[in-house]
């Protein structure tokens, strides 16, 4: 793991070891402008080991994470995920791909008569994948270097397999860009989460109700009216044209897999 985690782990009593992880986890909010700082090998390392230690379905890890060291290809990607600049200023971008395509080959390499991949494998894929960047972030965050989440790489299916290479059954569903917070980055509050009786349901789906919705959403809502406000966020976000290209995109994706979706992206 490296001397640089073992000697940050020494440091933390067995006590404090978990009230530091919650406030780690409770503070940690998303990071969009970098100081100008390079993340070590090392911190790499041990944010990328800490990804390959997530849980993960059998022990398959089924994810691939793509290292994105070329500017050109920054800059590339910042372009094709919704014109985002600041993508291209990371001094770490990560690309975690569901990858179904690994053990497929290597059940045939054996020359085992394996079923093509379906809905079921992308799904359990793209849960591994999704729990290692989830580790990585919060492993980056414990060394004060923030990260941002993009879910625009799951857009523009045809270009992001032209440019990262993709083969069938590999799917880009999660990119991380990782940097040192600004100042202003580390002030800035974090926004406020749902309660958690608006979030918990016991043991069974509860449906809520119309007051039950206007109540979760108060604080979001503010001095609007609950209809003003979700109409411009679901206009800005769910109708969105961007929102409407992902959902083509990840159609076009589930093909391969034998999965004729309904399309709602028209």
């Amino acid at each position: 793991m490296g001397k640089d985690y073992e000697t940050a782990k020494a440091c933390i009593s067995p006590e404090e070891e978990s009230a530091v992880v919650i406030r780690q986890l409770l503070e940690r909010k998303s990071v969009r402008v970098f100081e100008e700082r390079p993340i070590s090998e090392e911190q790499k390392r041990l944010i990328v080991q800490a990804a390959m230690e997530a849980p993960t379905a059998g022990n398959q890890q089924l994810y691939t994470i793509l290292d994105i060291t070329d500017q050109k290809l920054k800059e590339q990607l910042a372009e094709s995920c919704d014109h985002q600049p600041f993508i291209a200023k990371a001094p770490m971008v990560l690309v975690f791909c569901a990858d179904c395509l690994k053990w497929l080959a290597a059940y045939r390499e054996a020359g085992h008569s394996a079923r093509d991949p379906g809905a079921g494998d992308l799904m359990l894929a793209v849960t591994d994948t999704a729990i290692a960047a989830q580790n990585a972030v919060t492993a980056a965050w414990s060394m004060g270097i923030g990260s941002c989440y993009i879910g625009d790489i799951m857009e523009q299916c045809e270009t992001q397999r032209e440019i990262l290479g993709l083969p069938e059954y590999v799917f880009p569903a999660v990119m991380v860009v990782f940097g040192y917070p600004t100042k202003q980055q580390k002030e800035r509050i974090k926004p406020k989460r749902f309660e958690m009786e608006d979030i918990v349901c016991e043991n069974t789906y509860h449906r809520k109700t119309g007051e039950e919705l206007r109540s979760m959403f108060r604080d979001q809502v503010g001095e609007k009216s609950y209809e003003d406000w979700m109409a411009g966020f679901c206009d800005f976000k769910y109708n969105s044209d961007f929102s409407r290209e992902m959902t083509r995109s990840v159609e076009e994706y589930l093909k391969e897999y034998g999965i004729a979706a309904v399309s709602l992206s028209k």
